[in-house]
């Protein structure tokens, strides 16, 4: 009994850090413009829209959007939170502050990936991607105010980097009695920190061009 339990917590170790390198492969292999390297990432029945699957699909989205809308990009991780919810199965957070060559501006991006990764024949893979965006603008002008995402030549709109958490709305709509201490709630369980921020609130509508 404690043979295994010593194996499924080196067997848990060793999934964060596959998952974590495949965030890493994700960056460099959409900087560098590696496609077939990028989408073999994601799971062999990826969705891609409402009606398409598979990573043929998917190789000719990125290629579509890539040759649109930027020249180069460099993606730049930050913090990488993974959470398991059975021994093949996770989900994640990571933040990721971008640069992009778009025409006549250089645009920086400040985002996160909602992620559901999933281990099929002994390899984890993404099986969704969820990109929220806090802004994106020219590097010479701050993104003060509302509607953050400026890319050049385009209408503004909002992102949804806040969307995923109720937090964020829950505390701009309630501001604390001054005279009395505020109530501070159970903390969450180790394996369930995400889950506990997300509260059931369901995935946003998300533009990703």
């Amino acid at each position: 009994m404690e043979q295994n339990a010593l194996l499924a917590r080196l067997d848990r170790l060793e999934s964060i850090e596959e998952i974590r390198q495949l965030a890493g492969k994700y960056s460099l292999s959409l900087d560098m413009r590696d496609l077939d390297a990028h989408v073999n990432l994601f799971a062999e029945d990826i969705r891609v829209g409402r009606e398409k699957t598979g990573r043929a699909h998917l190789k000719a989205w990125v290629d579509d959007t890539l040759r649109d809308q930027f020249h180069g990009t460099s993606h730049h991780l930050g913090q990488h939170l993974i959470e398991f919810t059975d021994p093949d199965h996770a989900v994640g957070v990571v933040y990721s502050k971008n640069e992009h060559e778009t025409g006549p501006e250089w645009v920086t991006m400040q985002m996160l990936y909602w992620d559901d990764y999933e281990r099929m024949q002994g390899r984890w893979y993404f099986r969704r991607r969820l990109p929220c965006y806090w802004y994106a603008s020219d590097l010479n002008k701050p993104p003060i105010g509302t509607q953050k995402m400026r890319w050049p030549g385009r209408e503004p709109y909002a992102g949804t980097f806040h969307d995923l958490f109720p937090s964020w709305t829950e505390f701009w709509a309630n501001r604390p009695d001054k005279d009395q201490l505020p109530q501070v709630a159970t903390a969450a369980p180790v394996e369930h920190f995400l889950a506990t921020l997300r509260r059931g609130a369901g995935a946003p509508k998300i533009r990703v061009r």
